[in-house]
């Protein structure tokens, strides 16, 4: 797969950027120096560079993880953060206290929760000290993590089993798999992509004994899936959750994901979401508004795109494809998105001198 990288004086922004953003996110108690190793860096020299700074971690026993828990993934009410049963701004279908309800034996959903590798623990042959590793281990519903087994994530729009949570495992329907997948809620699908992107960069290069999975190839996701998980992480921004656990998890492996502290760097390492093979001279625009009046987005484009030739499409964050009605004047591009369900997709214009990018967000 062909790497799409930001153009130099992008670069350059963003090296600045983050040295800005240093000052702010020292508060997430982000060691200072921690990132250092990685300013300036993109692609896979980034991916590289994080990787040194976030391996050799202090290794918990996987008994270990029951403790851990209750500081990584506790509510403020001081109950199980279960990314498989929360309904996050509303009332979840049941709920579990640490100990009391840990698994055990289970029938049913809301009998009691367990340890979920968000990566299967059989994509990795179950070895330390990814098996332990609890970046990508959460507290969830013993009954939902056995129907998620060791599925892929993705995206399904006919379900064969739905969660009371709504989670849904059936057939995925995003561009480049059609196995069986399983897909957890919108408002938890960046704190997946960021996992995974995490495990992609901790175990880099320590893959020699991985599995070639339907959404892996060993530590790194296939393109259909990178894809995805790139689209999933700006659709979902990072949460107080999330940075709350990777400062829990600082204090317990002694290493952060850094997806979490600094979203970019998946960008930075993987490119933008994409629709097309060939990607030259792209651009992106973090959010575009619509008119309310009309419900359609205008936003200024590359005036050599807009000058030529182009295919526009647009990809909803549920995989979802379409044909939108637009119209060009000059450099302004105007799309209809009155009859499009959802309200965040990615636009992408691909012509004869380069492609543009634009995240498109509906209100």
């Amino acid at each position: 797969m062909k790497k799409i990288f930001p153009s130099r004086p992008w670069i350059v922004f963003v090296t600045l950027f983050m040295v800005f953003l240093f000052a702010i996110r020292v508060q997430s108690q982000i060691p200072p120096g921690y990132y250092d190793p990685a300013i300036g860096k993109t692609g896979a020299e980034l991916q590289a560079a994080l990787h040194n700074i976030i391996k050799d971690h202090t290794v918990k026993s996987y008994d270990y993880i029951w403790t851990g828990f209750q500081t990584t993934d506790d509510k403020t009410d001081g109950t199980v953060w279960d990314m498989y049963s929360d309904i996050p701004g509303g009332t979840p279908p049941y709920v579990y206290h640490f100990v009391t309800d840990q698994c055990g034996n289970y029938g049913a959903e809301g009998d009691c929760y367990n340890r979920e590798h968000s990566w299967p623990k059989s994509w990795f042959n179950d070895q330390a000290p990814m098996n332990s590793d609890m970046f990508h281990i959460y507290p969830t519903d013993g009954y939902v993590n056995g129907k998620r087994g060791n599925y892929a994530y993705g995206t399904v729009a006919t379900p064969t089993w739905t969660s009371q949570n709504g989670s849904k495992l059936g057939p995925c329907n995003w561009p480049g798999f059609s196995g069986t997948a399983f897909e957890p809620l919108d408002g938890y699908k960046g704190d997946f992509a960021r996992t995974y992107f995490y495990m992609a960069t901790r175990y880099y290069t320590e893959d020699g004994s991985w599995n070639v999975t339907d959404m892996t190839n060993k530590s790194q996701l296939k393109p259909w899936a990178l894809q995805m998980m790139i689209v999933w992480a700006s659709a979902d921004p990072v949460s107080t959750k999330e940075t709350d656990r990777n400062n829990a998890l600082y204090s317990i492996q002694n290493n952060r994901n850094p997806f979490i502290d600094y979203p970019e760097y998946a960008n930075l390492i993987w490119g933008y979401p994409v629709g097309i093979a060939d990607q030259k001279n792209s651009d992106y625009k973090l959010s575009v508004y619509p008119n309310p009046a009309t419900d359609r987005f205008s936003l200024s484009i590359p005036a050599a795109i807009a000058a030529g030739n182009f295919t526009i499409m647009i990809i909803s964050t549920s995989g979802m494809k379409f044909n939108p009605n637009y119209a060009v004047d000059g450099n302004t591009l105007t799309v209809d998105v009155r009859s499009l369900p959802g309200s965040v997709y990615f636009l992408i214009l691909a012509g004869e001198t380069g492609t543009y990018h634009a995240k498109l967000v509906k209100e």
